[in-house]
């Protein structure tokens, strides 16, 4: 009994063994490495710069009042379509009773010189009828005449003015109608029927009652990183990305990129601005956010390859070309225009060739 278990023993020793030693091989084998390839193709390389901004009108045009007072009628609300000329509100004037006062009482003395003065042309008409006095006598006479008349219908008139803003001899001109002064759609009405309004003066803007813009005239105004900005100039072509309305592009062309930066974040920032060109029918809403790709260069229809396939060395771009079946050779390349992703081959490749994929 003992030597059969030192026999099985003996055995399972030397399978263990046995198993021991054809893991460790296993183990230690290395499988070959095999490398994937790339080809060259024929595409497009475009560099662009990214600019953040917004589409807005080119010309926007705030409304304000020419009289101070109460809005009683408004004629139009957001999203009308208005020409120039026609009504946009109605104000109703609340005089200052200071000004009332002092208006009457120059209207009241306007009166009374009047009088006094068609007296005194009365009879100096009779003794001139008469033969009593000279013509130049009576002449002054019918200027202080005409005169002190003016005087009063100034005085009048400007009494109604302070009350009303209007006068009998102005007929439909009036400072208390509000009229819209382009053409264009009307953006935003602020006022309410029964808001007081201000008149624009030395110290104050005044009250805006309406904003009207020509939304077929769109520019997009945004920033530029001076990192950027050296790269771009007047008449690039820009390609604009609307967040709010996905999958179409809008084109434009930049006309403006301010001489001065301004700081935002630790960063200095240029403005720019681009005409947007739209189609026939299209429409942007003023606000909208969007993005600008600036097209730096271009390349069309050129051989390409991935960046990440070339060894860089000594201002020198290789890489590794397939012979045979996993088989390299090194071969170096003349390189052009790059996006960061995609890169343009001169010289040193044509389309067969395949590429070796370098390990990451």
């Amino acid at each position: 009994m003992k030597k059969f278990l030192k026999i099985l023993l003996g055995i399972s020793t030397v399978v263990l063994f046995g198993w021991v030693v054809y893991y460790l091989y296993n183990q230690s084998k290395k499988d070959p490495v095999v490398y994937e390839t790339a080809s060259v193709e024929i595409s497009d390389i475009v560099k662009k710069t990214v600019a953040t901004g917004s589409v807005i009108p080119r010309k926007e045009i705030e409304i304000k009042p020419q009289e101070s007072g109460i809005i009683t009628e408004i004629y139009v609300e957001a999203g009308d379509e208005v020409k120039k000329g026609e009504l946009i509100a109605k104000v109703q004037i609340i005089p200052e009773m200071v000004q009332v006062n002092n208006a009457e009482s120059q209207l009241n003395k306007a009166k009374i010189r009047f009088k006094n003065a068609e007296i005194e042309y009365k009879r100096k008409k009779d003794l001139y009828d008469g033969g009593v006095i000279a013509e130049s006598e009576y002449l002054d006479e019918v200027m202080a005449y005409e005169n002190a008349k003016e005087d009063m219908n100034a005085a009048d008139n400007n009494l109604q003015l302070i009350k009303e803003g209007v006068t009998r001899k102005m007929g439909a001109q009036t400072n208390t109608i509000i009229k819209a002064t382009i053409d264009g759609m009307v953006l935003d009405v602020p006022v309410e029927v029964g808001n007081s309004v201000i008149k624009s003066n030395t110290f104050n803007d005044g009250t805006t009652v309406a904003i009207l813009a020509d939304m077929g005239n769109m520019i997009f105004k945004g920033k530029v990183d001076e990192t950027e900005v050296g790269k771009i100039k007047e008449g690039m072509d820009l390609e604009l990305s609307i967040g709010a309305i996905e999958e179409q592009k809008y084109n434009a062309k930049l006309e403006f990129i301010a001489p001065k930066g301004v700081e935002e974040n630790g960063a200095i920032q240029f403005e720019i601005k681009a005409a947007v060109n739209l189609k026939e029918g299209q429409f942007i809403r003023s606000g909208y956010s969007a993005t600008a790709d600036i097209v730096l260069d271009r390349r069309d229809s050129v051989y390409v390859i991935k960046e990440k396939l070339i060894t860089f060395s000594n201002d020198s771009a290789f890489v590794d070309v397939e012979i045979a079946d996993q088989q390299f050779e090194k071969r170096e390349i003349e390189t052009g225009l790059s996006d960061g992703i995609q890169i343009e081959v001169k010289e040193g490749l044509s389309k067969d060739d395949k590429i070796k994929v370098p390990k990451s």
